[in-house]
């Protein structure tokens, strides 16, 4: 535990016998409201075995009647569970994360699953049964999609709704294209690309290897991703594995889902996620991740400098990037580094037009792909040694 902490106690629901298979990390901060719902989608899934699932409520900084409703609720839980308190006054998302998640990994012992979700959160009935299907289906790591809670999404205003379905398709066309271009074979398409806290889960020896999630105010979930990807763990966006959000306009988390909603209620023209940027850039974007990825496969990225001169990188700078021996680190590090690979984000306006374009381009790269699958399979088809006549 980080240093301030100046109050710590644990509680557990029913003693576990043998330890769990997997553990859901749960930090939790004046969540008096809303707790309740969120340990009965917990204490509500299915196809485990009983005793395998484990639960960890980090409990931090809680000023409401948060801790009073959870020790009313955990006896009644129908898996083990371990409450920690804590006051600390450097407090934050990342933090209180980090230390929820450390304490599932402690419970584990030397193997299992870690899983993160957020106290405002419901998960479905087979939310853990099917995180642990990709798990066992070879994934290191698996990051799940959202959808707002339904009762509160319907109190947003209709105009937010329509930014919503412009920009979920137009994230969804980039996606596969990007899947086309750049394939991870680890996370085929069809896949998606949002990282968030409230569907994470993780196998305990990535997680430890890669140093357990980032202690960072804001983003802890896209960069503890993005470490898993740099050390070359397989990480799958399943879009199978979804999980329902709050609509709410005042969150715990500076920078989270509220502040989003509530920015985007308040500027309808606000600018759109990075990653949403015009077709012809995010193209570009791809087709450089791949062709980096390819030269450091060949040990080509120290020996050829043509790539660092197309993309404006000073020949220190490619020369440090060349040598770093993960090659997910140094496409990522090439790609922040280049002042020509810098995000433009689209307005909402530009999404018609730019889904326009992708839904034009993308038939064309499916046909790319299609004629470049069957020129692979045939070059690495085996020759068929011929019996000569007069042997037979």
């Amino acid at each position: 535990m980080a240093d301030g902490v100046v109050a710590l106690a644990a509680r557990s629901g029913r003693a576990p016998g043998r330890g769990p298979d997997a553990v859901i990390a749960v930090p939790v901060r004046n969540e008096a409201e809303r707790i309740a719902a969120c340990l009965a989608a917990i204490d509500a899934q299915t196809g485990l075995r009983p005793g395998s699932l484990g639960l960890v409520l980090f409990l931090n900084n809680c000023t409401d009647g948060t801790a009073a409703v959870v020790a009313d609720l955990v006896p009644r839980l129908s898996l083990p569970v371990r409450v920690i308190e804590a006051v600390f006054a450097g407090a934050h998302a990342g933090w209180a994360r980090r230390a929820a998640m450390d304490a599932a990994a402690g419970w584990l012992g030397s193997a299992g699953t870690i899983l993160s979700t957020d106290a405002d959160s419901r998960v479905p009935p087979d939310w853990v049964a099917r995180n642990l299907r990709t798990r066992a289906a070879g994934a290191d790591a698996v990051a799940g999609r959202v959808e707002l809670i339904p009762e509160e999404a319907a109190l947003l205003p209709a105009f937010l709704h329509a930014r919503g379905r412009l920009e979920d398709a137009y994230d969804a066309l980039l996606t596969e294209a990007e899947a086309r271009i750049d394939p991870d074979p680890n996370d085929p398409w069809p896949c998606h690309r949002i990282t968030i806290g409230a569907s994470l889960a993780v196998g305990l020896d990535a997680y430890r290897r890669v140093g357990g999630m980032p202690d960072i105010p804001l983003g802890e979930d896209g960069a503890f991703v993005a470490a898993l990807r740099a050390h070359g763990f397989r990480v799958r966006h399943d879009p199978a594995v979804m999980v329902f959000v709050s609509a709410r306009l005042t969150g715990r988390a500076a920078g989270g889902v509220a502040d989003t909603i509530r920015a985007r209620c308040e500027d309808p023209g606000a600018l759109c996620d990075a990653r949403l940027e015009a077709v012809p850039r995010a193209l570009i974007r791809y087709l450089w991740r791949r062709r980096l990825r390819r030269l450091h496969a060949d040990g080509r990225l120290a020996t050829t400098r043509g790539w660092a001169r197309r993309l404006a990188i000073a020949p220190d700078e490619a020369g440090r990037l060349a040598a770093i021996a993960l090659p997910g680190q140094a496409v990522a590090e090439a790609e922040r580094a280049s002042p020509r690979l810098a995000h433009h984000p689209l307005g909402v306006q530009d999404l018609p037009g730019q889904i326009r374009v992708a839904r034009a381009v993308l038939p064309v790269l499916r046909a790319c792909v299609r004629v470049r699958d069957l020129w692979c399979s045939a070059r690495s088809r085996p020759k068929i040694v011929g019996t000569p006549a007069a042997a037979a």
